[in-house]
């Protein structure tokens, strides 16, 4: 007699900076054997675009006027993702100073929200009906994108564990310095009327504080695989 082959579950990983979304996700993804979804790249990826295009991001009439002009496509092999930007290969371009202060004006902006919500829901939908299943990270995927999806994880951490975490990736950056970007990160995306950061009331928090990365890991993929069996 066959096993029957693991659900397709969709899993929503949101939190701020610096929680370990973004490693934790790719891990699970690939352990799991899912497709892996980073929608920040995609907000960067509009915000390059913009950027490249001299789109005054102040006014967010003028962002909005653009919102559905750039092609974005986003490779979802946890291995090796990828992002492109009317063809061009953004995953570098994308993570520079630049575009990091100013992500949170353009995503800010409802029609950008709403385009690449459409955009995100899409290879969600897609995950789900080819039977692999995706895990998906963000700041509003549990509460605004997949409100239905079957697991939703909400990640936190101190502001000072965060900071620690992110001047390491930024090679040596100020920690003072990053704590307060990522504060002031934090207060953007909170606040903002459309889809702000928030927990789904639904979800299952996990402090990473005190966390290794492996054992945010472990933690889960046993919620993941909990919720599978019980599908």
């Amino acid at each position: 007699m066959e096993t029957a082959a693991p659900a397709a579950v969709i899993v929503a990983i949101d939190g701020p900076s610096g929680t370990g979304k973004s490693s934790t996700s790719k891990a699970v993804a690939a352990q799991l054997g899912l497709s892996y979804l980073d929608t920040g790249a995609q907000y960067r990826a509009i915000t390059w675009w913009m950027v490249n295009n001299g789109i005054d991001l102040t006014d967010p009439s003028a962002v909005a006027a653009v919102a559905g002009k750039a092609e974005i496509v986003s490779g979802t092999d946890p291995a090796a993702p990828t992002i492109t930007v009317d063809g061009t290969d953004v995953a570098g371009p994308i993570r520079t100073g630049e575009v990091t202060s100013k992500v949170s004006a353009v995503s800010a902006v409802p029609e950008v929200r709403a385009r690449i919500t459409e955009l995100q829901r899409s290879i969600a939908a897609s995950a789900a009906a080819d039977g692999r299943g995706i895990v998906v990270e963000g700041r509003d995927i549990g509460t605004t994108v997949l409100p239905d999806a079957d697991l939703k994880i909400f990640l936190t951490a101190s502001p000072e564990a965060r900071a620690a975490r992110r001047s390491g990736e930024l090679k040596g950056a100020d920690v003072k310095a990053t704590q307060e970007a990522l504060i002031k990160r934090d207060a953007a995306d909170s606040t903002r009327k459309t889809s702000p950061l928030a927990k789904a009331g639904d979800a299952v928090e996990v402090d990473t504080t005190d966390l290794t990365l492996q054992q945010v890991i472990e933690c889960v993929v046993t919620l993941v695989e909990e919720k599978r069996t019980a599908a």
